[in-house]
């Protein structure tokens, strides 16, 4: 029997030594060994199984770490991880206490750029390169891996424009799988289809822009794309390597459903074929959204869906199948996508903007500038909003309360159900006069029969749950179910609170002359968020009550469950009905 070559690789120093035939075998190795991990462990699948011998290249050809390798979004970078050092620790990769899904600068050398949103490569390969030439490190190699999907981002560009213009030494590669985790959109797209076809030979756009332009070359050709990085190591100043992938190679299913397998769940590692899970009675929030858009839209011809390649994701896909003209995935553009909306409001349209609240942090500037200082009457819809699990610190949702706050103009609003999330949607396009928020979490709601008639929901009015003599608990959102099974069996009161802007001012009066103690709980940071609105609410009317505001610390959360997450930062039934009974 054959002895495995990738266990004989413990890091670079080892792949280097190998032969260069013997890669594609190795190749093999490393898919297989990707496969079977993810099968059980679940995570990113196609985006790795598409870059394995791009991947096994780039540390064979250049001197990493010294060499600075750069992974857009990162969750392509198995292969990377599995290669430099971390194969042995894989099985615990975006589990709680074990490595990140994605390229951390603390958890390995080799990782030299922590990544998770999209477009950053190239500005952060440029930085290194022009950084290695002040200092006369001028034989350095600085490489950003990019998707497709990736490089219509807006950041890419800006990049992009910036290198065509100096000597530095970078090398960008484009991993063209025409791909993201949904299929591209736009106009670069089939731009680069037609270079794939050959179709598109003159006004090259990357050549346009002073960078060497080589490709498209067959990034499963493992001799030919290594032989194209030996030649661009001698090519000095900004380089451009075009390459051309199969999402999901290897995997017969992965590769025919792409969307299905960019992440999983887990599978049948032998067969591919998922493994289906016993379907829960609940509603996943995305699809509650998704449907309820579709219901109004029918019923009012001004409502749009805008999302930044997510509607998937977001569940906007249901009203692009009925609807396609009035419904639109704008790719990675998160800024375009705010801006868009806006742009649509002054006409009268009703447009719903959808994104992951984590990604709208990109575009903070357009909802203050385009959006709110005009007061448009733009629908925010922040899926993901609190703490989401295994994709860790770059996708966990707990700013967007601290940082919508402070905006003028801008209604904030949390449901604690999926009913609640329905009568908002149908209030907001009812003809509020500024923006609003909508903020809601990954995964399954509450109730079964969420599906009800609509009705309006006052602006600002929060509501009382249960009523108790001990202690006020204020709570925003989703975190309503945990508080309501933490107070099963204690004397207290519970108040929904809905609305973090406005707040509900009268309500708010009768509680802090009611009760001495209150407590607030969010899935938001506790700098900036609900509680501080509270503490400022007390401030501002001269109020001494006790208040204790829990929610996410100052500090970035790792990966884990989301009931591992919550247990760890206090915010699980057991943590909170322990502080409770504390408090009374």
């Amino acid at each position: 029997m054959q002895k495995s070559l990738l266990n004989t690789i413990l890091s670079p120093k080892e792949l280097r030594l190998l032969n260069q035939k013997d890669l594609p075998l190795l190749a093999q190795e490393l898919r297989e060994f990707i496969i079977n991990i993810v099968a059980t462990k679940e995570g990113h699948l196609g985006a790795s199984l598409g870059v394995v011998e791009l991947t096994i290249a780039l540390h064979y050809v250049f001197n990493t770490p010294e060499d600075q390798l750069i992974w857009d979004v990162g969750h392509q970078a198995y292969g990377h991880k599995i290669l430099t050092g971390r194969k042995d620790l894989f099985h615990t990769n975006r589990q709680m206490g074990g490595i990140s899904g994605f390229p951390k600068r603390d958890e390995s050398v080799y990782d030299a750029f922590g990544v998770g949103h999209a477009s950053t490569s190239i500005s952060a390969a440029l930085g290194m390169a022009i950084a290695s030439q002040l200092k006369g490190d001028v034989n350095k190699q600085h490489i950003a891996v990019i998707g497709d999907a990736s490089i219509a981002g807006g950041m890419a560009f800006e990049g992009l424009n910036h290198a065509g213009v100096t000597d530095a030494n970078v090398l960008i590669i484009l991993n063209d799988n025409a791909i993201g985790i949904d299929p591209s959109v736009g106009a670069l797209k089939q731009y680069l289809t037609n270079v794939k076809k050959g179709t598109q030979r003159k006004n090259n756009i990357i050549e346009a822009l002073n960078i060497d332009y080589s490709g498209p070359i067959d990034g499963h050709d493992i001799d030919k794309v290594i032989s194209e990085l030996k030649r661009l190591k001698t090519v000095k100043g900004p380089k451009f390597l075009h390459v051309i992938t199969t999402k999901g190679k290897g995997l017969k299913q992965a590769e025919q459903d792409q969307v299905k397998y960019h992440a999983p769940g887990k599978f049948d590692a032998a067969t591919g074929d998922l493994i289906s899970k016993t379907p829960s009675e609940f509603t996943k929030y995305q699809d509650v959204f998704g449907h309820t858009i579709v219901e109004l839209a029918q019923q009012n011809k001004h409502i749009v869906g805008i999302t930044p390649a997510m509607p998937t994701g977001s569940s906007l896909k249901y009203m692009m199948e009925t609807m396609p003209h009035r419904a639109f995935d704008v790719g990675i553009a998160e800024q375009h996508a705010v801006t868009l909306a806006a742009g649509m409001a002054t006409q009268g349209l009703v447009p719903f903007c959808n994104i992951y609240s984590t990604f709208l942090q990109r575009a903070y500037d357009q909802i203050i500038h385009d959006v709110a200082l005009q007061k448009l009457p733009v629908i925010f819809c922040l899926d993901r909003a609190g703490l989401v699990g295994e994709d860790g610190a770059t996708h966990h949702g707990v700013f967007d309360i601290s940082y919508l706050r402070c905006i003028p103009n801008l209604i904030i609003f949390a449901p604690r159900n999926e009913v609640e999330l329905r009568n908002i949607m149908y209030t907001a396009q009812l003809g509020l006069q500024q923006p609003i928020a909508i903020r809601y979490p990954r995964g399954t709601g509450v109730t079964v029969d969420w599906k009800q008639p609509f009705e309006k929901i006052d602006i600002g009015k929060g509501v009382q749950l249960k009523a108790g003599n001990n202690l006020a608990i204020l709570s925003i959102g989703t975190m309503s179910k945990n508080v309501t099974e933490a107070i099963l069996d204690l004397e207290v009161s519970h108040y929904d609170m809905r609305f973090v802007k406005p707040l509900d001012d009268t309500l708010l009066h009768n509680i802090f002359k009611k009760y001495q103690t209150i407590v607030t709980v969010e899935d938001n940071s506790i700098q900036g968020g609900f509680g501080s609105a509270i503490l400022e609410f007390a401030a501002t009317h001269n109020y001494k009550n006790t208040i204790k505001v829990l929610g996410i610390p100052d500090t970035f959360i790792e990966h884990g469950s989301v009931t591992e997450l919550q247990k760890s930062v206090g915010l699980d039934v057991q943590s909170l009905s322990t502080m409770f009974s504390g408090l009374i």
